[in-house]
């Protein structure tokens, strides 16, 4: 952590370092709606941008957020704006119900909006239908703790089968199978699950449910479909269960893995190890969702590609924002807002303090336009 929190603070001194860069090179924001380090507000630089911008939503994206907030107020300070960005790490689902309630101004979220949600948010959104932005790929660990074991080789068979609570105990033949080196105790399996509704949870039983249907029958789910068991809320809950049991195994953001044991993951003939680019990898070679407007970018993930390298439990976090917004400060804070997540420096600044896989160049470019075609007022 305290790692973290010095790369934190040097990249925002950077960011401030910037800030003040833009200032003394005078109109270029102002010129092109713009600056390289993230939009600003529309016709003006940072400096135009007021009052308070609330999001909320996914947990898997925490940390990610904490330092888009904290760098991009360092550059809105620096040219003399006093607005100020919150995230609360709800969770996906209340802070998808949240933004469609009209209490926060954008939400994070693990799952893109689903149809019925599209459709209602034109009541939030001036009339306007809400779009998703794909801004944060990570990799979802499967994390475990038991003593003396750090590493293990797990198959989407096994997996399914423990978190169906069918595999019950660390020396299952299945598991010493995978790990013929390992030596595994007769300790019990206590898997963990979220008890919020999840799109981490959503992500993780999306593949299991492609890549081991007999092992996982429940098919891809927010909600957890097994009664009882172990729990946590958000992504900081479910590490604080892993980590305060003993043979328990959960899934999270990789991000907040710590030093939890982890599993790589069996592809094809090979297993991999969770990692930024085997993710990125993921999402590059899956196609965008069909059937959904031009502004919104909703990727389809291939779970059961066998491609070498690649991470296949992988999560895509978007953000979800209106088409319009009628108050014009809001409206252009959000585009500011959004524009600096999708820069250069801002999926820079993701990288370093969350491990995340910055977004490519193509995604950046299309999210940007769909950003601009934002109305405000």
């Amino acid at each position: 952590m305290n790692v973290r929190k010095n790369k934190l603070v040097s990249l925002v001194a950077l960011g401030l370092t910037a800030g003040l860069a833009l200032t003394a090179c005078g109109g270029g924001a102002e010129e092109n709606g713009a600056s390289d380090n993230g939009g600003a507000a529309a016709g003006g630089g940072y400096a135009e941008l007021t009052g308070n911008l609330a999001g909320a939503g996914a947990s898997s994206m925490g940390n990610a957020q904490t330092a888009w907030t904290e760098s991009f107020m360092g550059l809105a300070g620096a040219e003399g704006s006093d607005l100020q960005v919150t995230y609360d790490p709800t969770g996906s689902g209340t802070g998808r119900e949240q933004f469609l309630s009209g209490q926060v101004k954008f939400a994070g979220t693990d799952a893109a909006l689903k149809d019925e949600e599209l459709k209602a948010s034109a009541d939030v959104c001036n009339g306007e239908q809400a779009f998703d932005l794909p801004v944060y790929i990570s990799p979802i660990a499967v994390v475990f703790k038991l003593e003396g074991v750090d590493k293990l080789n797990l198959s989407p068979e096994v997996i399914g089968g423990i978190f169906s609570e069918d595999i019950k105990t660390w020396n299952d033949p299945k598991i010493a199978e995978l790990n013929p080196d390992v030596d595994l105790p007769d300790t019990a399996i206590v898997p963990v699950h979220r008890s919020d509704d999840s799109g981490t949870t959503e992500n993780f039983t999306e593949y299991l449910s492609a890549n081991a249907p007999d092992a996982w029958s429940h098919g891809p789910v927010e909600t957890w479909p097994i009664d009882g068991g172990q729990s946590g809320d958000g992504t900081s809950g479910m590490i604080s269960a892993v980590e305060g049991g003993e043979g328990t195994i959960g899934y999270a953001d990789a991000s907040q893995a710590g030093n939890l044991g982890t599993a790589s993951i069996e592809v094809g003939e090979e297993f991999v190890d969770y990692s930024a680019e085997a993710a990125a990898k993921a999402v590059d070679v899956s196609p965008r969702v069909e059937g959904r407007e031009d502004n919104d970018i909703v990727m389809e993930l291939d779970r059961t590609t066998t491609e070498a390298g690649v991470y296949p439990i992988v999560l895509v976090s978007y953000l979800a924002l209106c088409g319009s917004y009628e108050d014009a400060a809001t409206g252009n804070a959000v585009k500011a807002y959004a524009s600096y997540i999708i820069s250069e420096d801002g999926q820079k600044v993701a990288a370093e303090s969350a491990g995340s896989a910055p977004i490519s160049e193509d995604l950046r470019k299309d999210a940007q336009a769909s950003i601009d075609g934002i109305t405000v007022g």
